[in-house]
């Protein structure tokens, strides 16, 4: 999908807080050996922020998407970092560029839970950066959340919207240290009522907080400004929820 299209709704949230400083910059940092480049974003006359929430791109990369949700984020009183999990010399720019990245990162998962745990080791360093985090996601990125919790990464909690919800074989929600929060449509074709049943399950069966927000009639990209499934009430209900989550965790 591509992403072009931003809707009113972030640029109202933020023009809300107009007095406030809210700023944005590109961050660079290395895992392994590939450099990466994320996004920071937060309130500056803030002396420290009410935690600090981590956002995993979609499919395409790290793009205006994710950064206006950190300033969104930023806007709230938080501390924001969109990771890359990519690459900073990755800049895809059709469906099959998207698709090659991202399954590549599916059919490794040794490298793709590399890449996740090494940027949130990275949050810790950012400008602005709290002892109490959440990561979350969408789309993929959703699915990367997911994929975090099942590798055990130490955090305050784990937001998924609209995320692939399968389980790989191997892997298991035995070792998730917070609560997991989805966010999903009833109509979503990629990951149906099924496949929530049988993931809630699993959580359950783990023994794991967890809780779900299902938007009636909601598609896959039902947040994505400018999809073809973009859904204002969904989206607003789904942030509003994912405050509340915020709140509750940092």
């Amino acid at each position: 999908m591509f992403r072009t299209t931003l809707t009113a709704l972030p640029m109202m949230l933020v023009a809300g807080i107009a007095s406030a400083e809210i700023t944005g910059e590109a961050y660079t940092y290395t895992v392994g050996d590939t450099e990466f480049e994320g996004y920071v974003a937060r309130n500056t006359d803030l002396e420290t922020t009410k935690g600090t929430v981590l956002i995993v791109h979609d499919w395409d990369g790290l793009t205006e998407y994710e950064m206006r949700r950190a300033e969104m984020l930023a806007a709230a009183g938080y501390t924001a970092f969109a990771i890359d999990v990519y690459g900073a010399d990755e800049n895809p720019q059709s469906v099959e560029e998207n698709r090659a990245l991202s399954g590549a990162l599916y059919e490794d998962r040794e490298l793709f839970q590399e890449r996740l745990m090494g940027s949130i080791m990275e949050a810790s360093n950012i400008p602005g950066a709290t002892e109490n985090m959440v990561i979350s996601g969408y789309c993929f990125g959703g699915a990367a959340v997911l994929e975090a919790a099942r590798a055990g990464a130490d955090l305050d909690g784990f937001a998924a919207f609209h995320a692939g919800l399968g389980t790989p074989e191997g892997q298991s929600y035995d070792g998730v240290t917070g609560p997991i929060m989805l966010f999903h449509g009833s109509a979503d074709p990629v990951s149906g009522m099924d496949a929530m049943a049988a993931v809630l399950n699993e959580m359950q069966e783990a023994g794991v907080e967890h809780d779900a927000q299902i938007f009636g009639g909601a598609r896959h990209s039902f947040t994505v400004w400018g999809s073809d499934d973009y859904d204002l009430d969904a989206d607003e209900a789904s942030w509003d929820g994912f405050m509340s989550f915020l709140n509750a965790q940092l």
